[in-house]
């Protein structure tokens, strides 16, 4: 019998009607008009800063797929006005990264400066983008139909080993800090970089009881695995992994393993899954390894001969095509941190514009909606996609500020400083 005579049949016998099956589609479209995505991390600051050196003025970011023209590679933003609509976003935390390999008061002044350029732009663009401090804020400007725009610092560095700047960078609207990036801070250890203080000192215990105190969120993206241990042990508040995967999945260090996924449900945190490639398929990383280790044997071959290097290097790529990860990888990720950590513990970090692309499929931030629709296909449900979009960060970003209202009147953890 078909389906309509069957609903007709039903319904003449007085009895509910039969609910239609969505498809996955629909479920994800759903999904995402509820509770569009929450993303953790996105380096459009820092292209801001390297295209135009934070002149922004001409700067259009309704369309950002002309600034090829202006680019070595041709490479193109990942993000504009009209992706990100695309791709359902509704809260953005806008990363305010500036190189490790900058000394501290040197990173301070270009973080300031990266705030500034940050809040510029959003401050341009008043019906599509705004600003946002709280988790209040974060529901207000979705409830208008804007994009939330929330301000992270990436790494440690930023702050001159100081809780005062520390303190200065949140009243500047700061909400997260990554401990650190790709290298050691003075008080902790990265992913990747040579251990240097068997994860955090006591000064990167009291930085971590401070950053809670005053509700600014910790993420351990880039941080080394005892590092994330050492902040667990500490923390009051859900802490965040802006964006990672998951090790057991792909192995590189910067991903999120098992022992600390085991931990995370006890804090509250979560893993905003990354969309880098490298991070995504554990094909990738071993093949991003052959090409470092062919770069080094050709450099020992060819000793100043850089020519010759390149025109070796050329021809191992030709030979050598670099598997792509895809979307189905980047939900295999979601699927292992649901069945180690649970489904509360989940977000998304797509780390546009800080890499070259993303996974085939979600190349740039218009492409999360195919994301969410293989998650529905795999069998989530629409409150599971709905937590994984917005919610669980939304939960986490209030964890922190309850944190920090409980600590209300309890004086400021000083480090001292030096006179002249």
């Amino acid at each position: 019998m078909k389906l309509s005579r069957l609903l007709a049949a039903v319904a003449l016998l007085g009895l509910p009607a039969l609910a239609a099956a969505q498809s996955p589609e629909d479920t994800a479209a759903a999904a995402l008009k509820a509770a569009p995505v929450f993303d953790g991390h996105n380096d459009a600051p820092m292209q801001l800063r390297d295209r135009f050196g934070n002149v922004i003025n001409g700067f259009d970011f309704e369309d950002t797929t002309y600034t090829g023209d202006g680019h070595p590679q041709g490479a193109v933003m990942h993000t504009d006005l009209i992706r990100l609509r695309k791709g359902k976003v509704g809260a953005q935390y806008w990363s305010v990264y500036v190189p490790a390999s900058l000394k501290e008061p040197e990173a301070v002044q270009a973080t300031i400066e990266q705030i500034d350029v940050t809040k510029r732009l959003v401050a341009r663009y008043p019906d599509e983008l705004q600003l946002a401090l709280t988790a209040d804020d974060v529901e207000a400007a979705i409830a208008k139909g804007k994009i939330a725009s929330l301000i992270g610092m990436e790494g440690g560095h930023s702050i001159g080993s100081s809780l005062a700047v520390l303190r200065q960078m949140y009243a500047l609207g700061a909400r997260y800090m990554t401990l650190t990036h790709s290298k050691n801070t003075p008080w902790a250890d990265s992913a990747t970089d040579a251990p240097a203080h068997d994860g955090l000192t006591d000064f990167g215990r009291d930085l971590v009881r401070e950053m809670n105190r005053m509700g600014m969120q910790v993420d351990l993206s880039h941080v080394s695995e005892k590092t994330m241990h050492d902040v667990l042990d500490v923390a009051k508040a859900p802490v965040i992994f802006s964006h990672s995967g998951a090790r057991a999945i792909n192995g590189h260090a910067r991903n999120v393993p098992d022992s600390v996924l085991k931990r995370l449900p006890a804090n509250g945190g979560v893993v905003m899954v990354v969309g880098l490639p490298g991070f995504l398929s554990e094909a990738t990383r071993q093949w991003n390894s052959q090409r470092e280790a062919e770069r080094a044997r050709l450099s020992a071959l060819w000793l100043g001969q850089p020519e010759a290097v390149a025109a070796g290097l050329k021809q191992w790529d030709a030979t050598n095509p670099v598997p792509l990860a895809t979307i189905s990888d980047m939900a295999d990720h979601i699927d292992h941190i649901r069945d180690v950590a649970g489904i509360d513990y989940i977000g998304i970090g797509g780390d546009y514009d800080g890499m070259p692309s993303g996974p085939v499929g979600m190349e740039d931030v218009a492409g999360y909606p195919a994301l969410f629709v293989e998650l529905a296909r795999r069998g989530y449900s629409r409150q599971d996609l709905e937590k994984i979009s917005l919610r669980n960060a939304l939960r986490a970003l209030r964890g922190a500020e309850a944190y920090a209202a409980s600590q209300r009147g309890a004086p400021e953890i000083e480090n001292s400083v030096k006179g002249e």
